[in-house]
């Protein structure tokens, strides 16, 4: 009897559960952007598919990740195009930013609020993917505590689980060349979230496997213990303090210096936090004391607004309007450019080096830029170029002998460019932090051109290292040879001497 009922309960809570999956609602779900005849045109036949939407993400309770993707205008339909993911950094601001703003399809006209298409959107060339992340950027959204992130194995997981199911979603876009950009903070970002997609790939975790080719860092922290000291390197040389302040603050570099790679060994957040308190103290605040006024992502502009951008100021009257949100899906959510609780939650996360993962990927022939605009302070390309001539890769031996050489575009020099084998360092002329926003029409330049394994210099030894890597990495099989173990996770190992990313499988205590 016994026995029966518990044959007869058990075969109850199947079919209960059954009918839970039957009923749960697609996870990711898109709609036609209807915004200045986007959707009719598409559906017409005469313009590119532009469409927002939500994600539901695996591993929590109620969050929502919200996101826009735009086909390319120019041969969609080739197999040639490559896919490339965006992610605005912060941490926590929103990558509408970049979509109105920087190398999206659209600009806003501040005195109507009415959109007109860019001429040089990364779109135009590229299969574009904008993603609010982590959850509670922009029009992504909880409502329930426990799915907040904190670092970056959260974030990199949950932009993976997301990358899935867009390609299972989408399923003309799978297998084609797949690049993974940002700026800011997405030097964190961008190389986690690299990382975590190439082992996925690898291990057979990803399927269908996601064809990763490179990865670019604009203006990114990437690695805090050398990029803080170069605040005053970059500082005297454009004049903004004197040779007796940049002596003080290079005194007390070595101890900011230790504080993060302390920080990145231990991984203790309390500590990390007094870090990076400590080198903001003792390496950027000073000379913020000397330039108060100093727009810090352009230091040719005075800070003007919240972000220190006036212009930035009508998004948030366009994203608000009631029938921009309905076109967008997003209900009555209000939009706002930067969460500071998201913000706030990643700040244990900020002082970790993460140029760690980036050996790894160039020896498995992902290709890596690193751009960054000359006139930006924040992220300079000092303290940028300083980490890239310091990383531990195969051709290490030969980067500090490269020439850097000019590259040009329609006749005028943008900037210049040191490339060996798969690494490429662009220093962007005339741009700031944002490049696609300053310098639109170079930047859709650069990113085309790397995405196509074409050269930025026209001679000499950044050409021959193009040419050197023209070829395509051969994408993961559908059934890769490695095993992926019930419940393995992938985990970013920062702990000395090591310093690399690694698949690992640790049980999943959930």
């Amino acid at each position: 009897m016994r026995a029966a009922q518990l044959l007869l309960a058990a075969a109850f809570l199947a079919a209960m559960a059954a009918t839970a999956l039957a009923s749960d609602p697609q996870r990711l779900t898109m709609q036609p952007i209807s915004l200045v005849g986007s959707a009719a045109a598409a559906a017409n036949g005469e313009g590119p598919e532009r469409y927002s939407g939500y994600f539901k993400l695996n591993r929590t309770y109620d969050a929502h990740m919200f996101f826009f993707y735009f086909q390319a205008r120019v041969e969609p339909e080739s197999e040639d195009t490559p896919v490339v993911l965006w992610m605005t950094g912060g941490p926590g601001c929103s990558s509408e930013l970049a979509v109105f703003f920087e190398n999206g399809p659209w600009n806003i006209n501040p005195d109507d609020l009415s959109l007109a298409e860019t001429k040089y959107g990364w779109d135009v060339h590229h299969h574009m993917i904008f993603v609010d992340q982590p959850v509670n950027t922009g029009f992504s959204y909880s409502d329930d505590d426990r799915d907040r992130c904190f670092d970056e194995e959260c974030v990199s997981s949950d932009m993976l689980d997301f990358l899935q199911e867009f390609f299972k979603s989408v399923p003309k876009l799978q297998g084609r060349k797949f690049f993974v950009t940002g700026e800011s903070y997405a030097g964190h970002y961008v190389p986690a979230v690299a990382s975590r997609i190439f082992h996925a790939s690898q291990s057979g975790e990803a399927q269908p496997p996601i064809n990763l080719q490179g990865l670019a860092i604009g203006n990114g922290l990437t690695d805090p213990a050398i990029q803080y000291g170069a605040y005053s390197d970059y500082a005297l040389q454009n004049k903004l303090i004197g040779p007796l302040m940049h002596q003080n603050l290079k005194l007390l570099y070595p101890a900011c210096k230790f504080s993060l790679q302390l920080c990145d060994s231990l991984s203790w957040d309390f500590e990390c936090l007094l870090a990076v308190q400590f080198c903001q103290m003792t390496q950027f605040s000073p000379i913020m004391i000397e330039n108060f006024d100093m727009n810090v992502y352009d230091i040719r502009k005075t800070c003007d607004g919240a972000l220190c951008y006036s212009e930035f100021e009508v998004l948030d009257r366009y994203l608000n309007q009631p029938d921009v949100r309905k076109a967008l899906g997003v209900g009555d959510r209000e939009w706002e450019a930067c969460n500071m609780d998201v913000h706030g939650d990643m700040m244990s996360d900020w002082g970790h080096n993460y140029d760690v993962v980036l050996p790894e990927l160039l020896t498995a022939g992902i290709r890596v830029m690193i751009y960054v605009g000359d006139q930006d302070f924040i992220c300079n390309w000092v303290g940028n170029r300083q980490w890239v001539d310091v990383l531990p890769w195969h051709g290490s031996d030969r980067w500090p002998a490269t020439v850097e050489e000019t590259w040009v575009v329609d006749g005028q020099e943008a900037g210049t460019v040191t490339a060996v084998d798969g690494l490429s360092f662009v220093k962007v002329a005339q741009a700031g932090h944002m490049v696609p926003m300053d310098q639109p029409k170079n930047g859709l330049d650069m990113i085309t051109r790397f995405t196509r394994g074409e050269p930025l210099a026209t001679s000499g030894p950044a050409l021959a290292s193009a040419a050197a890597r023209s070829h395509v990495r051969r994408p993961p099989t559908q059934q890769s040879s490695a095993q992926l173990l019930p419940g393995a996770v992938w985990q970013l190992r920062r702990a000395m001497p090591d310093r690399q990313a690694s698949l690992t499988t640790a049980g999943s205590e959930e």
